[in-house]
């Protein structure tokens, strides 16, 4: 199998509620895995088997389906990176088209004056009345022929296309009221003698195209952030090219350019520091408020602002490396990916105009003919019920949300890779964490220092310092770098000899020192028998002793261990005050973890489980009935990331991790977790808040327009039936974009 996947650009608008149909023409093709669309971005992702099916075959079915592409991205990235702030909005494919529905509504509506002024019904309600004139009815013929054709060729292609399919959709019932009251008009004017429908067709057509211009404009804004991302990396930079500097093209630059970025520019790619340092604002990219001090050998991200300082970058990552073109890969991908609810919302969608076009023919049945009532009358009832009950906000509901939650999450440092994983972080019951590099810092550091002999703390310190600064072992850093952070001074050892598997010695100022285990203290007959007490319940916590003397006796002992994150205590603490356990899963001994997890206050956790074993671990918690979010950040977690339920890799962890994850906290702040639990349960009130509105909104509509409160004097005629309906769509997408308010 040759898997491959693609981004089609379609030319043209679709309608956010006939998105299915096309999906399942798509999925019924042989090599056709995965299909999705985007009505906000009017862009398909196709999954597909290249042995099988060719691209050309895959475009051809869209063809059939009324839509043509007008470029493709096999790299979602690659697309939003070619400097879109250098394109004015005219060239923006969804600003033409809103730009077009609000010239359409305009002459629509310039026209629709006089139509309403030359109406015999309008003159009738407001008490005035024209001189008459031959061809009056003519000239209202005209000027509403005008409006039908010119204001209603939007609707009348959305129709032919969604036919194509099979589907019948908000375009089908648009084209449907709208030609029928205009040849009811029509053969008004010529025909028979009746009362003609111009005006209500008129408003209904400018109500429409208003609605549908204030709908892409929402719609438009609902992308408008994930846009911002593009606009991060500046058009030129400054490289360097011998003695010289010269502005090039962001574009242009190559892997192993140095780059020049001075104080205050924006840092045009990725690359590493060769030259100055500076301290960089990361917040766009990470989330992380507080910039980050960046000097010689230190990783720079492309789209980061500099701060005070100069500095020289070697680029070391272009086009689809970069730290920004992966972050936009996985916010597109779960763009394009769909939510269970989104799925259920299509297919209402298409059932719902079933439905309409059922009810509009039974109420025209119905009153026309069964209880006898003006042809006019039944006419202008069915009309409404088709208008009323198109299903634009029930195709808006979820997808509008779903494109808002992904970006903010992004903008917080949270990858979101698929959109299901939104939906079931807020069921989640249990967040299973990895202990190193996740809890932990993965890195030793001293927690302890017992004084055994003459000598203080920092003299214990001190003088194991001097010795561990000629090692490389783990353990010998994590002395170093506490002698360093107390700022203690750090002589040069002579005579320095290490012990394998024990320790080390040297002389210090003529000194003898010792640093080591407990058998090289008894060895050299410091030490006789069992460590004391307060040694040994250093032992018990799992942690890593090392004793220190001199030539004579035994001074002290320092404790290291995998230092427990500061931050981890505040996520155990957020996640527990939402509700949901917490535990931790490490192939750690017992004694460690069993430490850990009572420093953490964690509710349970899992000792000495072998790499294979951590998915068994999950799939057991699971078969318990408890949806479980996994943690971690190493190859051997990737199986318990894919067997979760939602699978969450830190940012720094490896390349099998992250893919194998749903979710990627780029900050490696497990604090995130608590925060994509906050967001979700935020995005799912939203999406059933849009559902109930969309459907509640069509239960009660559809029965009003189809005359149920006649009897009461109360008639809701089309024009007011097309205002309901986009005002219902307008609202959901506001609804949607009050997401943006929701504190993370």
């Amino acid at each position: 199998m040759k898997k491959e996947s693609i981004n089609l650009v379609l030319k043209d608008y679709m309608p956010p509620d006939c998105t299915c149909k096309i999906e399942d023409k798509l999925l019924k093709k042989q090599g056709v895995l995965d299909a999705a669309v985007n009505s906000i971005d009017d862009v398909v992702y196709v999954e597909y088997d290249a042995d099988q099916i060719s691209l050309d075959a895959i475009k051809h079915v869209l063809h059939q389906c009324g839509y043509k592409c007008q470029g493709e991205h096999h790299d979602m990235a690659h697309q939003h990176l070619e400097h879109e702030h250098h394109k004015a909005e005219h060239h923006d494919h969804h600003a033409r088209m809103e730009q077009d529905m609000r010239r359409r509504f305009w002459v629509s509506l310039v026209i629709t004056i006089p139509v309403l002024i030359l109406s015999p019904t309008i003159q009738n309600w407001f008490g005035f009345s024209l001189p008459e004139f031959v061809g009056t009815k003519y000239l209202l013929f005209l000027l509403a022929s005008v409006i039908a054709i010119y204001g209603g060729i939007p609707f009348y292609k959305g129709a032919a296309k969604s036919l194509k399919t099979g589907t019948l959709d908000m375009m089908v019932l648009v084209s449907l009221a709208v030609i029928a009251g205009y040849l009811f008009s029509a053969g008004a004017t010529f025909v028979f003698q009746a009362v003609d429908f111009y005006w209500e067709i008129s408003t209904l057509v400018a109500v429409l195209l208003l609605g549908h211009w204030l709908e892409m404009r929402a719609v438009r804004g609902a992308t408008g952030a994930l846009k911002e991302l593009t606009k991060l990396i500046p058009p030129t930079a400054n490289k360097i090219h011998g003695d010289h500097v010269m502005e090039v093209p962001t574009s242009e630059i190559q892997k192993g350019d140095l780059l020049l970025v001075r104080p205050g520019e924006k840092i045009p790619i990725d690359g590493v520091v060769e030259e100055g340092s500076s301290s960089v604002n990361e917040a766009m990219i990470s989330g992380e408020s507080k910039p980050v001090n960046k000097t010689v050998g230190d990783d720079v991200i492309g789209g980061t602002i500099n701060g005070e300082g100069s500095l020289k970058i070697r680029v070391d990552k272009t086009g689809e490396e970069t730290a920004l073109s992966q972050i936009i890969n996985l916010v597109k991908a779960a763009q394009a990916s769909k939510p269970r609810s989104q799925k259920l919302a299509d297919r209402a969608a298409h059932y719902l105009t079933l439905i309409a076009i059922i009810v509009g023919i039974g109420t025209f049945v119905f009153w026309g003919i069964i209880m006898n009532q003006p042809m006019v009358f039944a006419l202008t009832l069915a009309i409404t019920v088709v208008v009323i009950a198109c299903p634009h906000a029930l195709g808006l509901a979820i997808p509008t949300v779903t494109t808002i939650s992904t970006t903010l999450a992004a903008k917080n440092g949270m990858l979101v890779k698929n959109a299901e994983a939104t939906e079931g972080a807020r069921l989640l019951d249990m967040v299973v964490f990895d202990k190193t590099g996740t809890l932990t810092k993965g890195e030793f550091g001293v927690t302890d220092v017992v004084s055994l002999g003459g000598w203080n703390e920092n003299e214990i310190l001190t003088k194991a310092a001097v010795l561990e600064v000629n090692s490389e072992h783990v353990i010998a850093r994590g002395i170093v770098n506490a002698a360093q952070e107390k700022k203690l001074k750090i002589a040069k050892s002579e005579s320095f000899a290490a012990i394998p598997g024990k320790g080390a010695s040297g002389k210090v100022n003529g000194e003898e020192i010792f640093a080591g285990n407990w058998t090289l203290m008894m060895e050299k007959g410091f030490a006789k028998g069992e460590p004391p007490a307060e040694v040994n319940q250093l032992f018990e916590q799992g942690k890593t002793v090392i004793f220190v003397a001199d030539g004579e006796k035994l001074h002290g002992a320092i404790a290291l261990a995998d230092m427990i994150r500061d931050e981890s205590r505040e996520a155990v603490n957020a996640l527990k005050a939402a509700g949901v356990q917490v535990a931790m899963l490490t192939g750690d001994n017992r004694r460690v973890a069993e430490y850990v997890a009572k420093e953490l206050q964690l509710d349970t956790f899992f000792a000495e489980v072998l790499p294979g074993d951590k998915s068994t671990k999950i799939k057991e918690l699971q078969d318990k009935g408890l949806n479980v979010a996994m943690v971690g950040d190493g190859i051997n977690d990737a199986p318990a990331l894919v067997q979760a339920n939602v699978g969450i890799a830190i940012g720094a962890g490896t390349d099998v991790a992250v893919e194998s994850a749903k979710v990627v906290l780029v900050k490696n702040d497990p604090r995130d977790i608590a925060r994509l639990i906050t967001l979700s349960r935020a995005t799912m009130r939203k999406m059933k808040q849009n559902l109930v509105w969309a459907t509640g909104y069509n239960a009660i509509a559809i029965p009003m327009a189809a005359g149920v409160l006649q009897p009461l004097g109360i008639i809701l005629r089309p024009e007011w039936g097309a205002l309901v309906m986009a005002l219902s769509s307008i609202i959901v997408v506001a609804n949607a974009l009050l997401l943006r308010r929701v504190r993370l």
